[in-house]
């Protein structure tokens, strides 16, 4: 009896036929990230429970109904579920914050969330994201917006827009705190159990609350930006003039709060309309407070995080250009002992070079190994039997056009390949793809004109 094994709910799987289209998001994010000076870093799949509830926040929905939570003996464990507090922990332990500042650092990850599976919202999810520490000044702010948004072009992305707000510092916002709770107050009965909590702990986060109910009752609430501090409202003012500077057109949108507790100031989140109601491909912000909170000195730090399932929805609704999946570039199909071992030799060789080459491997005839080809899209194909090896001659056949070439096969297990051989596989190769935005551009152009 077959035992029925599916993946778990809310997780996908990645197939070979889809993976160049990941390999398109990283590629673009990772060089990017490299020319704004940003370097890679891997951290753990899991952290200590305690690092989550000291920097998400205990009264996020992050923490309060999403966290998978596990207990090994008697510590306890949680897969995370966003990238910053793991990072900024391993920059603290691992001594990077006493090296010259800013310290930045950009990663790729999967992150874990229990929630209602939907299109752009899985439990198992995957991101970009960057962290830069150590400068308080608005035009890093700008820095990362940039950086954020020069990845979004790269990707030829449509249609996104930005929202920037501030949220103020533990000065204003405590201000700010009085007032939420003195207007929400007259409607507590009304909001959900969470939210009534939260009223009491931190009344910022009945404006994050998924709850319909919730949500029309914060439609009217105070606005943040009237209540900050000279010092915010002037960073903020700096923030949008370098962004006008930039050529980055925005929007603020005092409504946005984010999901997490450790942000202060800027906040500023990237949405698009054409996948629903979980538009938001990408979100940062400043959490100026946050290194000090996991143990650090006081540094200043800011970053984003784009969901990289979410871009790809986003691209494929557009009809954007993925690059290329990798294809075969030669195909030796067989007939014979003494073929067989010459095609082995051949496509080390070819493999030792750069190329992709495939021989038969299950004892397929002539006929069906021709398929096989057609079905790989090999670019190329060679027949080898017993006349060609007796000439030690042979015809290497493009796909695409039919074209044929006799070449000559070299010795029989000799360590170089054959030049004539290499060379024209070399100059049957395509160039490398042009850059995805002039691609995905140049396909609107036309499309327009």
């Amino acid at each position: 009896m077959a035992i029925n094994i599916k993946r778990p709910n809310g997780t996908e799987d990645i197939l070979p036929k889809n993976i160049h289209k990941w390999y398109t998001v990283e590629k673009v994010a990772k060089e990017t990230a490299e020319c704004f000076g940003f370097k890679e870093i891997r951290i753990p799949t899991f952290e200590n429970t305690d690092l989550f509830l000291r920097s998400v926040g205990e009264t996020t929905d992050v923490v309060q109904k999403e966290m998978y939570t596990v207990m090994a003996k008697e510590t306890k464990f949680t897969l995370r579920p966003e990238g910053t507090a793991g990072t900024i922990r391993a920059m603290l332990q691992n001594g990077l914050l006493n090296e010259a500042m800013p310290q930045k650092v950009f990663y790729l990850l999967s992150c874990f969330r229990h929630e209602r599976p939907q299109a752009g919202r899985l439990r198992e999810f995957h991101q970009f994201g960057l962290e830069m520490a150590g400068s308080a000044s608005p035009c890093a702010d700008a820095e990362v917006i940039s950086l954020a948004k020069r990845i979004l072009d790269k990707l030829g992305l449509k249609n996104i827009e930005l929202y920037i707000n501030s949220i103020g510092c533990p000065v204003c916002r405590e201000k700010y705190h009085k007032a939420l709770r003195a207007y929400f107050e007259n409607r507590r009965d009304e909001l959900c159990e969470t939210c009534q909590s939260r009223l009491v702990k931190n009344p910022m986060r009945i404006l994050d609350c998924k709850s319909p109910i919730c949500s029309e009752i914060a439609k009217d609430a105070p606005l943040i930006l009237d209540y900050l501090c000279d010092e915010c409202s002037e960073h903020f003012e700096k923030l949008k003039t370098y962004l006008t500077n930039l050529g980055i057109e925005y929007k603020v949108n005092p409504k946005i709060v984010r999901g997490l507790d450790y942000y202060t100031k800027t906040v500023f989140e990237f949405v698009t309309t054409e996948i629903g109601a979980q538009g938001t491909v990408c979100g940062g912000g400043r959490y100026d407070g946050l290194i000090e909170q996991l143990g650090g000195q006081h540094t200043p730090a800011l970053g984003f995080a784009m969901g990289i399932e979410r871009l790809l929805i986003t691209m494929e609704k557009q009809g954007l250009d993925f690059l290329d999946s990798k294809s075969c570039d030669i195909y030796i199909a067989t007939m014979g002992d003494a073929a067989l071992e010459k095609a082995m030799v051949m496509a080390r060789n070819l493999r030792e070079c750069g190329y992709c080459a495939e021989y038969d491997l299950v004892g397929r005839g002539l006929k069906a190994q021709m398929k096989y080809a057609n079905k790989i899209e090999s670019l190329y194909t060679i027949v080898i039997g017993d006349n060609e090896l007796a000439e030690n001659k042979a015809k290497l056949k493009n796909m695409e056009t039919g074209e044929e070439t006799v070449i000559s096969l070299g010795d029989k297990f000799t360590d170089d390949v054959d030049s004539v051989y290499i060379s024209k596989i070399i100059d049957s190769l395509e160039d490398e793809i042009n850059p995805l935005a002039e691609n995905n551009n140049g396909k609107e152009n036309k499309e327009n004109g």
